[in-house]
């Protein structure tokens, strides 16, 4: 059976930023609406600030977990070289929205990796778009930089094939079963995640006009 209208999300970022979490509130959202879900995730020392990966995949019918090289929709960058380093999966005119905060991963400490100089602007060489804010000085306004997952959920929410409300309802299911207290400040960094991709998109249009 061939796969037909599939949706193809790579996440990636560092350990600790709530990578897995993130994928795992979209899928529930996309199982809510009748999806079929498969997901799989590479956490690398994900507890220690290892580079993590976690891809899903959800439509009328998904027969494999795996993303192939050049056929991800949209690239979900938690850390900007990370970002880099997968762009390669996207398909071309894929999407990538990055988190600007700068956070260096074990490998670039180690000497295995040299964290590159711009690699925002190296994504764009290779012909993608990207909208790029930073995550971790909204979540930190609101008061709670784990808030940062949950700001990039909110700027993937336009991207999706489903409306924003389900995903947010995804969201608020979460935290009104485990943490009460956080729904309202996760729907406040929902909405932030959103205004910050869109400022971006505005942002870039005016530079190109």
């Amino acid at each position: 059976m061939n796969e037909q209208n599939v949706t193809n999300i790579l996440v990636v970022g560092i350990g600790g930023q709530g990578v897995m979490t993130a994928t795992e509130i979209l899928a529930q959202a996309a199982i809510a609406l009748g999806h079929d879900v498969k997901k799989t995730e590479v956490a690398g020392m994900a507890q220690r600030g290892g580079v993590v990966s976690s891809h899903l995949r959800f439509g009328p019918k998904v027969l494999s977990p795996q993303i192939m090289p050049g056929t991800a929709d949209l690239l979900v960058a938690f850390e900007a070289a990370e970002g880099l380093r997968w762009c390669h999966m996207l398909k071309p005119g894929g999407l990538v929205l990055l988190n600007t905060a700068h956070l260096v991963p074990p490998v670039v400490d180690l000497g295995l990796y040299d964290y590159p100089a711009d690699p925002i602007a190296e994504i764009r060489a290779r012909g993608f778009e990207v909208r790029a804010f930073d995550a971790m000085k909204i979540a930190l306004e609101l008061g709670d930089v784990r808030l940062g997952n949950t700001v990039m959920l909110g700027a993937m929410a336009d991207h999706l094939p489903f409306p924003a409300e389900t995903l947010l309802d995804a969201i608020v299911k979460r935290f009104a079963a485990r943490k009460p207290q956080m729904v309202e400040l996760n729907r406040q960094a929902f909405e932030a995640g959103r205004a910050a991709e869109k400022a971006a998109a505005q942002a870039k249009e005016e530079v190109t006009a």
